[in-house]
């Protein structure tokens, strides 16, 4: 993975906005409706194109495909995996929340974030197997396709970390939490192995490291670190044969716009996240929660060959950020574990958290701005 040597790298979480009548599709194939599959795969080709030229256009370094094939940047797994099945809960089945502690403050706050949902539950009721093989190479010869003629440093492509996969999926199969886990990883490595064997960086998504905490609230934090350094076993099992240095991790505390007032500090799990077999570490740092948390990397130093990938630029509000606010993030940043082994990120994925595309290309541009001032004041030193 290419480092900032000369200047600061820019790039982002993943998820872009999809076009409408894109998403239309998706939603159809998702309920598994009827759908022409001819029109689908010549929009799909289409959206990733713009979307690709559009990062290219405001400042973005590594580029992806936006997730355009993907309706959720997390059940789009579902998909690719066979041995599962959508049902209502039953009497005494609670449905998971990532917000579940912050909830019992702020009951009245939620009560209007959750009407309306009627998303259901997922079951493993059999044995976990990958069945996205032309899914992920449609990916990947989409994306190909897109970036010929396209300015750039770095391709990527995004996959859900094991760990995430299961807090979305309920274990009605295997013998034990554990085995399922490791059965998920098991089958998630075809797809982890396909994104680095196409020559792409992959960026493993991994919301759960952190926000699994409140969907186990209360629990200690010592309980919790057991807990979590299990998933990264699994995930590291998932990533074997799987180049280190391809290999991008994300972290944020699940995207949600509200209080996060229980969110799990990143000193308790910022050494668990260097466990993981990666070369960068994106990690969500610019919201009114966690902004404070650079101070971390005061004591928790960043390991000898990493990458830090600070967000720089938020998703969950519609301000866009200034240059000189993101230049001195980044150079905070720089200052604490070297201007080389910095790139500017964003919080998470800006696909369907800010209220128009506009707005989204709008604050990469910030970002590259900010980068730029960053580089001119780190490198002039």
């Amino acid at each position: 993975m290419k480092r900032s040597r000369d200047r600061i790298l820019t790039t982002h979480a993943g998820s872009l906005q999809r076009p409408d009548d894109l998403r239309q599709m998706l939603n159809a194939i998702g309920n598994r409706e009827a759908y022409d599959e001819g029109a689908f795969a010549e929009r799909l080709r289409g959206a990733v194109a713009e979307v690709v030229r559009n990062q290219a256009a405001n400042g973005m370094d590594f580029i992806n495909d936006g997730e355009q094939s993907k309706f959720s940047w997390t059940t789009y797994a579902r998909e690719r995996l066979s041995g599962h099945e959508q049902r209502d809960l039953r009497p005494g089945e609670e449905p998971t929340r990532i917000f579940s502690a912050d909830m019992r403050d702020f009951p009245e706050y939620f009560a209007r974030q959750t009407a309306g949902s009627n998303q259901r539950p997922v079951f493993c009721t059999g044995p976990l197997k990958y069945i996205g093989q032309v899914a992920i190479q449609t990916d990947i010869a989409n994306l190909k396709a897109a970036l010929q003629g396209v300015k750039h440093e770095e391709a990527v492509l995004t996959a859900v970390a094991p760990g995430t996969i299961e807090h979305w999926m309920r274990n009605q199969h295997y013998a034990t939490q554990e085995d399922f886990l490791f059965a998920i990883a098991d089958a998630m490595h075809d797809e982890y192995k396909a994104i680095t064997d196409a020559g792409f960086v992959l960026q493993i998504d991994d919301p759960d490291m952190a926000d699994a905490y409140q969907i186990a609230y209360p629990i200690s934090i010592e309980e919790y670190r057991r807990h979590a350094a299990v998933r990264v076993e699994a995930l590291n099992q998932a990533l074997r044969e799987v180049p280190e240095e391809q290999v991008r991790f994300h972290v944020c505390w699940g995207s949600y716009k509200g209080p996060h007032v229980y969110d799990i500090e990143l000193q308790h799990i910022i050494d668990l996240i260097y466990e993981v077999k990666a070369q960068a570490y994106s990690i969500e740092q610019s919201n009114p929660r966690h902004e404070h948390e650079w101070h971390v990397f005061e004591t928790h130093k960043l390991p000898d060959g990493k990458i830090l990938v600070p967000g720089v630029v938020g998703h969950a509000c519609d301000f866009i950020e200034h240059p000189r606010l993101v230049a001195d993030r980044l150079i905070q940043y720089a200052k604490l574990v070297g201007r080389e082994n910095v790139q500017a990120g964003t919080d998470c994925g800006l696909g369907t958290r800010v209220g128009h595309p506009k707005i989204g290309w709008a604050k990469f541009r910030a970002m590259a701005d900010g980068a730029a001032l960053a580089t001119k004041e780190l490198w002039t030193r």
